[in-house]
């Protein structure tokens, strides 16, 4: 008999077939998810109910892990285990998988393309336009400023190496984790790079990295960016009391997770002039409709980090492939 596979996530397979085509030749039955939009936890619960498996995406599974006697294992499309109840499905039998590698370079690229807007009001200049207006804003290099890295795993790392091109002055990280290898490394990769440069006849500098605490991180940054899973410990860390020791010309931006910067907080920073502006990729419900729409110095985009075509096809293909090889005694991305 062969195994029902319930994929909840949305979107999937858009614009490739490889993780549908790996389930199938497998002999899995695939269903998926029929309303075209990130589902709901009853909705995730009720569909999914009759099924062995459940590729998912981030919607939460509370209901379903709770209720449910025949799931046997879940496959999460992505990084952030935040909508998986461990515990339970630890006390279950459930066995959880992720694809913890495909999302990176997706994600941090368009950190840093979200850390060069809200610096030099791209989008800004963008509005002004369609309202009639040219009053051409001025803003701030990376090059020459102080990036801060709340979170130096994965991404963090990744866009860390993407933002030395740029020559900041400094890469400020903020971990739990005491990252002084990665950071000894990322000083010899600056350093060798400045070597190039000024063989080249080009003295820029070198960008030089440190791990400092948060509230350092805060108040010594040009630019923030949040590379953190969400936590109990992380829900609501960037709140209205740390946001205010940020620089009024600093940026904020979440790649990371909706929670993490607690939105009401932000918009009244942002409403105050408390900071320069954000840009926000993840919010704690989606789709967002909620106050910051009404602000202009706030980009706003579509929980998007991982949709570029090839690393949504890689997360697609992994989650498939932990399916296939759960079920068949093969290779598999546990969880722990």
């Amino acid at each position: 008999m062969s195994k029902k596979v319930f994929v909840s996530t949305f979107p999937f397979c858009r614009t490739s077939p490889v993780a549908l085509d790996l389930l199938v030749s497998n002999g899995f039955t695939v269903t998926v998810n029929p309303l075209g939009r990130k589902m709901k936890p009853n909705e995730v619960a009720e569909a999914a109910k009759n099924f062995d498996t459940l590729i998912a995406g981030t919607e939460e599974l509370t209901p379903l892990i709770e209720s449910t006697n025949i799931l046997k294992f879940v496959s999460r499309v992505g990084v952030g285990l935040d909508s998986v109840p461990l515990e339970i499905c630890k006390e279950k039998g459930i066995s959880v998988a992720y694809t913890p590698d495909a999302v990176s370079p997706a994600v941090s690229e368009l950190a840093v393309s979200l850390i060069v807007d809200t610096m030099r009001r791209v989008t800004y200049a963008d509005r002004e336009i369609r309202n009639g207006e040219w009053t051409r804003p001025y803003g701030e290099r990376i090059g020459g400023s102080t990036i801060g890295i709340l979170g130096f795993g994965r991404i963090g790392k990744r866009v860390a190496s993407h933002l030395l091109g740029y020559m900041p002055k400094e890469i400020l990280v903020c971990d739990l984790i005491d990252q002084t290898e990665s950071i000894r490394v990322l000083n010899e990769v600056s350093s060798n790079l400045h070597q190039v440069n000024c063989k080249l006849g080009k003295n820029w500098g070198h960008s030089t990295s440190k791990q400092v605490d948060l509230n350092s991180l805060l108040e010594m940054s040009d630019a923030i960016t949040i590379h953190v899973p969400l936590t109990a410990e992380t829900k609501n860390l960037i709140n209205f009391k740390n946001m205010s020791l940020m620089k009024s010309s600093s940026v904020l931006i979440n790649t990371a997770r909706g929670g993490i910067v607690n939105e009401n907080d932000l918009y009244k920073v942002l409403k105050e002039n408390l900071i320069s502006a954000a840009a926000m990729d993840v919010f704690e419900e989606e789709p967002y409709k909620g106050p910051l729409r009404d602000l202009e110095n706030v980009i706003l985009t579509q929980h998007m980090g991982s949709c570029s075509n090839d690393c949504r096809e890689d997360m697609e293909r992994e989650a498939a492939e932990n399916v296939v090889g759960f079920f068949g005694g093969g290779k598999w991305e546990k969880v722990v």
